[in-house]
Formats: C-alpha cells, sequence, structure tokens
C-alpha cells in the first residue's frame, strides 16, 4: 500500500510551472543573492516493505514501462531535463546544487553505478557548487567495500545508514533484515573509502524496553559515526504496523516512554561528543547534514522521481506517485508534476517558526515582528514579551539566549516544541 496522493492544483498548460514560481531574490541587508538550491532524487525501490513505512516505496523491481528499476536512471534523466527547461522557462536563475540527497525506498537497491549516473545528471543539469554535499541513503545489507568506494570515486561525500536499532527483537519488529553487526562492519567500509557516515537510529518500536534503547545508544556511540539521527516511531494509519496495533498483536508507544528515550539519547550522545543541531539529529561538529538543513532553512530544492516533493519559496509541488504513471508522463514529455500548492503569508509564517525553532541557533525574534509593531531593545515585538517570559519560566527556552532576542528551545523545550511553536504564533 502506497501513501495517498496529496490533493492540490494541477500545473497550467502542459508542463510549466506555476505563476508564482518566478525569480525570486530574497537578499538581506540590501543584498540581491539567489536563494540556494539543493537536488533531491527518489529512488521507490526496496527489497521489503517494512511494516511501519508509508514512504512511496515497491518492492517489485521489474514494472515495466520506464519504471522498472533497470530503466530508472534513463526515465529520471529525462525528468531532470523537463525541470530544468521548466525552471528557465519560469525565469528561475540558474544555480548549481549546494546539495544532492538520494532518498527512498533504498536507493543502494540500485547498481553502485546507477547511483553514480544519478549524480552525473545533476552535475549535467544543474551542475554541483564546489563543496556540495552528495548524500545517499542505504541499508546495510545492500552495500559493500566496493559498492561504497565506487560511490566515492564518483563524488558522494555521505552515506547514511538505516541502523535503527543493535536489539535483534526490535530489528524483527520493525521488519528489518540486517544483523547488528553489519552496521559496524559497512561504516567501517565507508570510513575507508573517505565518505562521512550517518546512523539512522528509531525509538519506541512496540516491545522495546528502556535497557533495548540504552543497547542501541552505546552500539551506535561504539561505532562512532560522524553524524546521529534518533526519531520517535510514528506508526501510520495504514501500515502493516498499524493494523498490527489495532488487532491488538503490538501495543503502540506511550509518550513517556518515548520522552525518557529521547532524554536517554541526548545525555548518551553528548557525553560521546555529539551537539544536537536539530531536535531529531546530533552530530560531531563541522558534520552537519547540510541538505537536511537546506529544508529547515527554507532553501529551494527540486525533488526528481516519483511522489518527490519540491519547494520554490512559496509553492510545494510533488510528482506523480506510481511509478508507471510517473515515467509514462515523462515519456510523453510532459513534467510529471501532479499539483502544487501556493502557501499563503499565515502559513508561511508558521512553517518558519516551526522549523526554525527546531534548530540549536533557534529563532531570532525580531524576525516575528509585524509592520510598524513597537518592540524592545534587542528587537523582540512587546507583544511577545511576556509570551518568552512564560516559556523561560516554564523551562522551555533558554533564559540567556532569550535576553538576546533569540528563542532556542531547552531539552524539555524540544520534547513541547509544537507548544512553543503554538505561543509564538498565536
Amino acid at each position: 500500500m502506497s501513501p495517498r496522493q496529496p490533493e492540490g492544483q494541477p500545473l497550467p498548460g502542459t508542463g510549466e510551472l506555476p505563476e508564482q514560481v518566478i525569480a525570486r531574490r530574497r537578499g538581506r541587508g540590501g543584498e540581491q543573492e539567489p536563494v540556494p538550491f539543493s537536488v533531491y532524487l527518489h529512488v521507490p525501490y526496496c527489497r521489503v516493505r517494512c511494516g511501519y513505512c508509508d514512504f512511496n516505496t515497491y518492492t517489485n523491481l521489474e514494472m515495466g514501462g520506464g519504471a522498472s528499476a533497470a530503466d530508472y536512471v534513463t526515465t529520471l534523466a529525462g525528468e531532470l531535463r523537463l525541470a530544468a527547461a521548466a525552471m528557465e522557462r519560469a525565469g528561475l536563475p540558474r544555480r548549481m546544487a549546494q546539495t544532492v540527497f538520494l532518498g527512498g525506498g533504498t536507493p543502494t537497491m540500485l547498481p553502485a553505478a546507477d547511483l553514480a549516473a544519478m549524480l552525473e545528471l545533476v552535475r549535467t543539469t544543474w551542475g554541483l557548487a564546489e563543496g556540495a554535499e552528495v548524500t545517499t541513503e542505504a541499508n546495510p545489507e545492500t552495500v559493500d567495500e566496493r559498492y561504497l568506494a565506487t560511490l566515492a570515486e564518483a563524488g558522494f561525500t555521505r552515506v547514511s545508514f538505516g541502523m535503527q536499532s543493535a536489539v535483534p527483537q526490535v530489528l524483527a519488529t520493525l521488519e528489518r533484515s540486517h544483523t547488528p553487526q553489519r552496521v559496524p562492519q559497512v561504516v567501517a567500509w565507508a570510513r575507508r573509502s573517505g565518505l562521512e557516515t550517518s546512523l539512522d537510529l528509531i525509538y519506541g518500536t512496540p516491545g522495546e524496553s528502556v535497557q533495548d534503547w540504552a543497547r542501541s545508544l552505546e552500539a551506535a556511540v561504539e561505532i562512532g559515526p560522524d553524524h546521529l539521527s534518533a526519531y520517535a516511531l510514528v506508526i501510520e494509519e495504514g501500515t502493516r504496523m498499524w493494523t498490527q496495533v489495532r488487532r491488538g498483536e503490538l501495543e503502540m508507544p506511550a509518550d513517556d516512554d518515548e520522552a525518557t528515550k529521547y532524554e536517554m539519547a541526548d545525555a548518551v550522545l553528548a557525553e560521546a561528543g555529539y551537539e544536537w543541531y536539530e531536535i531529531s539529529n546530533w552530530a560531531r561538529p563541522g558534520h552537519e547534514c547540510r541538505h537536511n538543513e537546506a529544508y529547515w532553512r527554507d532553501w529551494d530544492w527540486y525533488g526528481a522521481g516519483p511522489g518527490a516533493h519540491s519547494h520554490f519559496g512559496d509553492v510545494r509541488m510533488w510528482d506523480t506517485k506510481a511509478p508507471v504513471a510517473w515515467a509514462a508522463q515523462v515519456r510523453a514529455g510532459r513534467l510529471p508534476v501532479a499539483g502544487h500548492e501556493v502557501i499563503d503569508d499565515g502559513a508561511r509564517e508558521l512553517e518558519r517558526v516551526m522549523l526554525g525553532i527546531r534548530l540549536r541557533e533557534g529563532l531570532d525574534l525580531a524576525g516575528l515582528a509585524r509592520p510598524g509593531e513597537e518592540t524592545t531593545a534587542d528587537g523582540t515585538p512587546r507583544r511577545l514579551v511576556p509570551v518568552v517570559g512564560a516559556l523561560m519560566s516554564q523551562g522551555l527556552l533558554e533564559p540567556a539566549a532569550a535576553l538576546r532576542g533569540r528563542a532556542v528551545l531547552t531539552l524539555r523545550g524540544r520534547l513541547m516544541a509544537d507548544t512553543v511553536t503554538g505561543r509564538l504564533t498565536d
């Protein structure tokens, strides 16, 4: 079962971008610099579909019609050509990609040469900025040392492995097919190839004890990647795991359990030298994921592949989800964007606060001032002074940062980020 296609407006005409996608320059302090640009490439194939997964993924690698794994690079090349032409017609400035991210699905279900070819497509279509960050997601069982060396030779700089847990029974509940022993091996191979490494962890799996989570954190720290992500499991309606929970076969994770495990992660990772830079992400200094930061910092990006999302200023777009239908549109010379939406000023402001508050640097409170609104000496809108004071007294915002005119979450605040967002945008 794949996620439903979002509702939205169709593209105008036969493939040009929405009228709202224009050449935009959002310079600061009189500067006129284009918004940075990133590229996301979606690879929809997986060996198995995990019970908790609600991503747009498929285990059939031979769908035909240009959507088979063997044809994927060729079809993707067609979409990138159409996208570049549409962006040029819309008057968008030509920008080299600052970051490239291959996600899925499991990109490493494809041969390493295919991933190298996909990166070359980005290079020839838009160009890669000097020092560009290039990442692929990978499942530990889908790569070997030669595979990772090929990626490094092609220009990849990072690989993000789906570790999820170091406990066999937790991996079994998540329906992951790798063994815990495989993870340190693939990280060592990646490191020898010169690739930066990241591990993704999941906490809150049904049946996972606090001791299980401690074991996973200790194993991840011992492996020693450059970057770690830790996400609370969300059991989405319509997934196989959701059905198991409804039948009583699995127990829904408790909020208190997940909060305890988050606090454990922050303590263990901080002790090991990792700094949190976004609520769910920790890194050794200088190894933050710049592609993820592009999302949180409101860069522009083009997303290619079935169901991939794109973002240009106030416009969000999404590709056709079904791979065969997506490929048919590309073969017909049509940009395979199924729909788009234009974000109004209120939603845009809410999104800016919601994303910005997740970052370690927090929000500049002066940026929340409305036209003509009275502010304090540090730029904080006077209407927010009592709100910020209350959030500090509740232990949700760091007082020292607030005194400098910035809203920075405390550890407790990270657990209640939605509450803080709501108070700052009321």
